[in-house]
């Protein structure tokens, strides 16, 4: 419940929201509001009306027998209710081949698991992402491989007191300046950014070590802020929002990326484990189609990567028809980028983009005009399903 201090600054705040700016101190002080939004944003206890979300796929796709997911986030859902959403959304799957990659955690699905790692790709310095994918029997002695990844994790968490730092430190104003010229924003907005920060980097200075360490991330940011949206002016709420999207970007940026392992490192300790490697959105980073790194194939389509899916499977094409008769050929593939927390929460307040992802959904491979590149090079879903499982299984 709010103060009565709090309660008088609410009625204010509804009709200016300078005033609320203004009658806010920094550093700040912790109130139990405060204490609340953190734990509510911290908390992984769904809601009976959670579950049902979780179980209840968005479509029913009757004629998809064959499911191709090896690219989505289980986050903190449990895998038992993430089975039933997956047997609602393909009730006439026969074939089928699901694997999860959570950022730098191994998780299991069945007989498999997987991991989305971030690593450093010297050769055109930049951090990029591979998927890799195991049959979890072989797993049992993968201590070096697990150690690696614990390591990239601690790395990646580290960004968010990174980010936290370069908002409320003041050695940082010329990249605020910078934010708030970008965006548009006056003193204000900066301001009460500036204050919003510095109670999450207090509460978390203060309760990291008794909340679950996968809930470490840059989107605690905007998640704070957020469940506030009730205590302070919504226009207010998201002028911050973006603001500090763009100083997330900064932060991001300026994130060293020679601290991960490098890209080989991670593809030779996956091989010796019996692993496989997939690249995904290749988009985003084009320098690594021309690396001759050892991998089974490309994600040519996610939701955030469809602008150039023919093309990317006319260049597979291409590179399969110049291998060797013993050389494995690449294999195409989708992912569909599923966050699956996103589906915990009321569609009015969730992020549409991702929102509207479902494990296993990829429209692609029924595009006319993408199925004409993929009949030429002899790819789909289940020759990508039936190849895969069996170098995994080899």
């Amino acid at each position: 419940m709010l103060s009565a201090k709090n309660r008088k600054m609410e009625i204010v705040k509804r009709d200016d929201s300078k005033v609320v700016v203004k009658n806010l101190e920094y550093p700040p002080r912790l109130t139990e509001t405060d204490v609340a939004c953190f734990r509510a944003i911290t908390s992984q206890e769904l809601t009976p009306e959670q579950v049902r979300r979780i179980v209840t796929p968005l479509e029913v796709l009757p004629r998809q027998d064959e499911v191709l997911a090896i690219h989505w986030h289980p986050e903190y859902v449990p895998m038992d209710l993430i089975q039933k959403r997956i047997e609602a959304t393909f009730p006439s799957k026969a074939c089928e081949l699901i694997i999860p990659t959570q950022h730098n955690v191994l998780m299991e699905y069945g007989d498999y698991s997987g991991v989305e790692v971030d690593c450093y790709s010297h050769g055109f310095q930049r951090k990029v992402q591979l998927l890799l994918h195991f049959r979890t029997s072989r797993l049992e002695s993968a201590d070096v491989f697990k150690s690696m990844l614990d390591h990239t994790f601690r790395y990646r968490s580290s960004q968010l007191f990174a980010f936290l730092d370069m908002v409320t430190n003041a050695k940082f104003e010329d990249y605020l300046q910078l934010a708030a010229e970008e965006t548009g924003v006056d003193e204000d907005v900066v301001r009460f950014s500036r204050i919003q920060a510095k109670k999450l980097q207090l509460l978390l200075d203060e309760h990291e070590q008794s909340i679950p360490r996968d809930m470490i991330k840059n989107k605690l940011v905007r998640e704070f802020l957020t469940v506030q949206a009730d205590v302070f002016p919504e226009s207010l709420v998201h002028r911050a929002q973006v603001f500090l999207k763009t100083v997330k970007r900064m932060v991001k940026e300026n994130f060293s990326p020679t601290y991960f392992y490098r890209t080989s490192e991670f593809i030779e300790e996956a091989r010796a484990l019996g692993g496989g490697v997939v690249v995904p959105h290749p988009e985003q980073f084009w320098p690594i189609l021309l690396a001759d790194y050892d991998v089974d194939g490309y994600e040519v389509w996610n939701p955030q990567s469809q602008e150039y899916t023919e093309f990317l499977v006319n260049v597979i094409n291409r590179q399969n028809k110049s291998r060797g008769v013993d050389d494995r050929s690449l294999l195409v593939f989708m992912g569909d980028d599923t966050h699956m927390t996103e589906k915990l929460k009321d569609p009015a307040q969730a992020e549409a983009e991702k929102y509207y992802r479902d494990i296993g959904v990829q429209p692609a491979w029924d595009d006319l005009s993408i199925r004409k590149s993929l009949i030429v090079g002899n790819a789909s879903r289940a020759r990508s399903i039936e190849e895969y499982r069996a170098r995994l299984d080899g």
